[in-house]
């Protein structure tokens, strides 16, 4: 499964120039791990680097202008960095397989004369075929919503060569929309598809227990929803379409949830799925409006790394928020299981402000964001650090050193 190994953002709020793991052209630094969380103290931008992730999703799933109103963005102006008359830049470096050519995508985002946010650029790049090293070469080149693309697996922008019948000159109708959206769904460029529904297959989580506790109407649904009100529809579809692996799942997800000892569903007459908890100590269930929050969170976390088609990337902002704290190192550990233990498993990425999920951690997973004295954010690699790589190695948990300031900038 593709995996991103490198992510830059500029001029995203208090993210000045922020960039974790590896970009194209760069011949050091490590890639982000397949499980990766960024640590900081409240206000530091954890929360606008999760929604960096998600503004980039929401572009390609409407528009620019669309993605700046969405989830109390505010608009282009309040979104941009305090001070700066740059545009917003992206840039997300992956690979579509471990033995593939890494991919780059470069894109960003202006006001026109009119105040309206609009698309200044998209680039993507890779390296010629065969090349394990030098600089990658486009083969999708837009200047607002102009420009020339490349089709097939190989073509790339080459100066001053000339391959024939393979570039294009094109021009897109809307300049608020990706042209990643329109030539993506064109056979003839088999790169630009793969990169956008590696993109469309992004998972945010914005659960929430209320939202688990609505009752939806019945009928199976094959992923988990982004706030998670069908979880109930989701269980229905495992029970239908994986019913050898599906009471092995609940089973295992039961057992990592304290006192549960069995969970299904029920219709009702009116045709909507119940959700029920068992936990052996009563001779009727508990349906999911009965539940604590922080049962239904860890069973929602749980479910949706057992997707049998799983989302590429996942991203979950502390997903220690209403749990107990010891299920935080073991959800931790369910993260890393399902991210590095299969070979089509999704790429993971946390924020936390808890030691106790931290503490199951490695440096190499660990990014710690602070606000600087400007009031940009900066962030390093915990592995940065080298008293933390000592004392990790002689046995402390990361989580500790980090409660005891560690972990902080001297």
């Amino acid at each position: 499964m593709a995996i991103i190994e490198g992510f830059r953002v500029q001029n995203f709020r208090a993210l000045r120039d922020v960039t974790l793991g590896k970009l194209s052209g760069e011949k050091t630094g490590d890639p982000l791990t397949p499980f990766t969380v960024v640590i900081g103290k409240n206000g530091a931008g954890k929360s606008t680097l999760f929604d960096a992730f998600g503004f980039v999703a929401d572009c390609l799933a409407t528009d620019v202008e669309t993605a700046c109103d969405m989830k109390q963005r505010g608009g282009f102006e309040r979104m941009r960095s305090k001070g700066v008359a740059e545009p917003i830049r992206f840039e997300i470096y992956y690979r579509e397989a471990q033995n593939e050519r890494p991919i780059s995508y470069e894109l960003a985002i202006d006001m026109d004369e009119n105040g309206r946010p609009f698309v200044l650029s998209e680039v993507l790049k890779q390296r010629r075929k065969g090349q394990k090293y030098g600089r990658p070469f486009p083969f999708l080149r837009l200047a607002q919503g102009k420009g020339t693309v490349w089709a097939g697996e190989d073509a790339v922008e080459i100066e001053g060569q000339e391959e024939e019948n393979v570039s294009n000159t094109v021009e897109l109708t809307d300049p608020r929309e990706l042209g990643i959206s329109t030539l993506g769904t064109l056979k003839e460029h088999p790169r630009i598809r793969k990169f956008r529904d590696f993109l469309k297959g992004w998972y945010l989580s914005y659960f929430y227990p209320d939202a688990a506790r609505s009752l939806p109407t019945a009928g199976p649904q094959r992923h988990l929803n982004v706030h998670g009100d069908n979880i109930g529809n989701v269980v229905q579809f495992m029970e239908r379409e994986h019913k050898d692996r599906f009471k092995n799942i609940l089973d295992r997800i039961a057992s990592k949830i304290p006192g549960i000892t069995n969970i299904d569903t029920k219709v009702t007459d009116d045709k909507r799925v119940l959700l029920r908890f068992d936990d052996g100590a009563f001779g009727d269930p508990f349906f999911a409006q009965q539940m604590s929050d922080g049962t239904l969170k860890m069973f929602a976390y749980l479910l949706l790394l057992e997707d049998p088609d799983p989302h590429p990337f996942i991203c979950i902002e502390e997903p220690e928020n209403g749990l107990y704290h010891k299920l935080l190192e073991a959800l931790a550990q369910e993260f890393r299981a399902h991210a590095t233990g299969k070979k089509n498993a999704p790429q993971i990425f946390t924020t936390t402000h808890q030691p106790y999920f931290v503490d199951a951690l490695t440096p190499e997973e660990v990014w710690i964001l602070e606000k600087g004295d400007d009031g940009f954010s900066t962030i390093r690699r915990a592995s940065d650090l080298e008293v933390v790589r000592s004392l990790v190695a002689e046995g402390l948990p990361l989580g500790g050193l980090w409660y005891s300031d560690y972990l902080d900038e001297r």
